[in-house]
């Protein structure tokens, strides 16, 4: 199944990684790190970038992370509320190459039943409030063809 980002709508998020952050949080998801056990493969990490991984967080076949059912040993909290990755500074290539939003992450949250697309924005119709309830007025004034009085 190929996943729609469901992002050409939005042209203020034109950068990729903006794009991504903006749409998935990741330390409010985790899905990816829980979604199958033959997911957290070692491929093209170097030795020395394997010996910075803790042994015990390793897969005994040293195939990649260990896993306890289908969930990354170094992933905690729990999927879908609050996560993160006890180890994601060293984290193997498999992981940094799961992009929010990507297809690999929208197959993950699907499994778990979470959102897939961008829920409604200011751009799409709804007017953005602020925190004491009034209307925040528009940041650029590109659109308007008036003239002054």
């Amino acid at each position: 199944m190929q996943y729609d980002t469901g992002h050409s709508r939005l042209p203020w998020l034109s950068d990729p990684a903006a794009k991504a952050s903006a749409v998935f949080d990741c330390q409010s998801c985790g899905a990816c790190c829980a979604y199958s056990a033959d997911w957290p493969r070692f491929s093209t990490e170097e030795d020395a970038e394997l010996d910075r991984i803790p042994e015990a967080l390793v897969a005994a076949d040293q195939s990649g992370m260990r896993c306890e059912g289908g969930r990354c040993a170094a992933l905690r909290g729990e999927v879908g509320k609050g996560t993160a990755c006890a180890i994601y500074e060293v984290r193997p290539h498999v992981c940094r190459a799961c992009m929010p939003g990507g297809g690999d992450c929208l197959m993950a949250r699907d499994m778990y039943g979470l959102a897939l697309k961008l829920p409604i924005s200011p751009l799409e119709g709804e007017m953005p409030g602020r925190a004491e309830g009034g209307a925040v007025p528009p940041t650029s004034q590109s659109s308007c063809n008036c003239t002054p009085e």
